[in-house]
């Protein structure tokens, strides 16, 4: 069994794999090569590749220039999209306003989570009749409802109403799906959920299987689609599975790290705290041909948050910073909630003071505050030498959801106790600040400082009910830019009506 850790050896067959099965979204087909989708999934390593493809669009977190946490920051009121200029990527720009159109909206925040959908959708199909023992395709098909049930949970909360696809579609019946109530999307990610969590195991294998879904991974995005459809005892006792003893080894292996900043570090992959990981990879030569068209490996939104411009004095102290895109500067807003919070300078990397201090100096680009989101900002040592464009092989890992994430949300649904308090200071121990009383702006308050610039903020604001008054000054419409509107190309000869309130 090979490694989704070291995926991109594999990624070759995986598409070859997948080609004429799956299409770039649902609602249109683009056969490639002689792909004969009856006679390749036979096996346990042709199911295996197959598998590896409907792993790949996890990458949408922070691969390709229209990534998940980039954009999603953009929206919130902890950074602004930054980047060259106003027009510098359309689509996070117009978020960042909150005035997306059919037209400004990228349709690969549709499109790639569709395509896992598909993949899913194919191989689900055919493991029934291929060859192997009863437990790999029990794990294969668990390990496929899962990915489908969390490309869904993030179609539903993205877009709202959606169609729900659970076979294969063809020539015949591509323009056939039409939208159902977001209930129903739900009742399904959990169905496929619960049907994962038995054929998933307690714990992979770190050397061979890093990435792959365990019970622990599946049950911890269980709990986080109970709490956005408000079912909080439910979420409780599924994040508690996960969590188990605040602040000790959960049964699946998981810890919070003793230093908040080693979180950051390249190379410590798939730690403790990592329920869900994206894999991402120097080896791949990733280049501007096929950047962002799902066959790069690198992680973009390092270079895409770096300062442009970026240099320093010799002698200086500052760090040995490659040069960015200056996209994802934080907010005055978020430095002055987080100046005083220990986990400021792993979060924000202030280039304004070190300028003022003659340390280093930068071009100042759109909407430049002058603090840059460390969390994902490289260093000189992470710049790829080898093939492809250095700044689109950038290797650090991104997370999806860490355990300190699944302690605050099972505090945020217990709301009160003793066990929800000793998840809250579990977290606030983590980084030496002391308990303070469990009180949901208590759990608001560590979750933006805890997950700062992760992507979880704006969807947090919004399950809130906080969206409105947290981001009244960037153009917000209750009612409306709590969702995105659906890309026009999807409407285009097809059944899909658009979102409320878009054109």
């Amino acid at each position: 069994m090979k490694t989704i850790k070291f995926k991109y050896i594999y990624f070759a067959v995986a598409l070859a794999a997948l080609a004429g099965a799956c299409s770039e979204d649902f609602v249109s087909i683009d056969p490639k090569g002689q792909f004969d989708s009856s006679t390749y999934f036979s096996n346990e390593q042709q199911c295996y590749a197959a598998l590896i493809g409907v792993y790949d669009p996890l990458r949408k977190n922070t691969g390709g220039f229209e990534n998940l946490v980039a954009m999603l920051n953009a929206g919130s009121d902890d950074f602004y999209a930054g980047g060259g200029s106003a027009t510098d990527g359309n689509g996070i720009q117009n978020f960042s306003k909150h005035s997306l159109s059919s037209i400004s909206i990228p349709s690969s925040y549709w499109d790639d989570h569709y395509q896992g959908v598909s993949r899913a959708n194919m191989l689900i199909s055919k493991l029934p009749a291929a060859t192997m023992g009863e437990d790999v395709r029990a794990r294969f098909t668990a390990e496929a409802k899962a990915l489908r049930a969390f490309y869904y949970f993030n179609l539903v909360r993205l877009f709202k109403n959606i169609p729900l696809v659970l076979v294969p579609l063809n020539t015949q019946t591509i323009y056939d799906p039409e939208q159902v109530a977001p209930e129903v999307i739900y009742a399904q990610i959990e169905k496929d959920l619960l049907e994962a969590i038995p054929g998933l195991p307690n714990t992979v294998d770190a050397k061979t299987e890093s990435g792959r879904f365990n019970k622990g991974t599946a049950q911890a995005i269980l709990g986080k689609v109970y709490l956005f459809e408000n079912k909080k005892t439910e979420a409780a006792a599924v994040l508690a599975e996960v969590n188990g003893t605040p602040g000790a080894t959960n049964q699946y292996g998981n810890k919070l790290l003793t230093k908040f900043s080693d979180l950051w570090v390249t190379s410590n992959k798939f730690n403790a705290e990592s329920i869900l990981e994206v894999s991402h990879s120097s080896a791949g030569n990733s280049d501007w041909g096929f950047w962002g068209q799902g066959k790069d490996e690198g992680n973009s939104l390092n270079v895409m948050v770096g300062p442009r411009g970026y240099s320093r004095p010799d002698g200086s102290d500052a760090p040995d910073l490659p040069a960015g895109w200056a996209f994802n500067v934080a907010t005055q807003k978020l430095y002055d909630a987080m100046k005083t919070d220990p986990r400021f300078e792993a979060t924000i990397f202030d280039l304004k003071a070190l300028k003022a201090a003659g340390k280093a100096d930068y071009i100042p680009a759109y909407q430049d505050t002058g603090y840059f989101l460390n969390k994902y900002l490289p260093r000189q040592s992470d710049v790829r030498t080898g093939g492809g464009a250095a700044e689109l092989n950038y290797k650090q890992n991104s997370y999806v959801i860490r355990l300190a994430d699944t302690y605050l949300m099972e505090a945020e649904a217990l709301g009160s106790g003793a066990r929800a308090q000793a998840l809250l200071d579990a977290v606030r121990a983590r980084v030496g600040l002391p308990s303070v009383p469990v009180t949901l702006a208590a759990i608001k308050n560590e979750r933006r400082m805890e997950l700062a610039g992760e992507g979880h903020r704006f969807f947090d604001l919004v399950r809130w009910g906080d969206a409105a008054a947290a981001l009244s000054d960037r153009g917000f419409d209750a009612g409306t830019d709590e969702i995105f509107p659906i890309p026009f190309k999807e409407l285009n000869g097809t059944k899909l009506k658009q979102n409320p309130n878009y054109q």
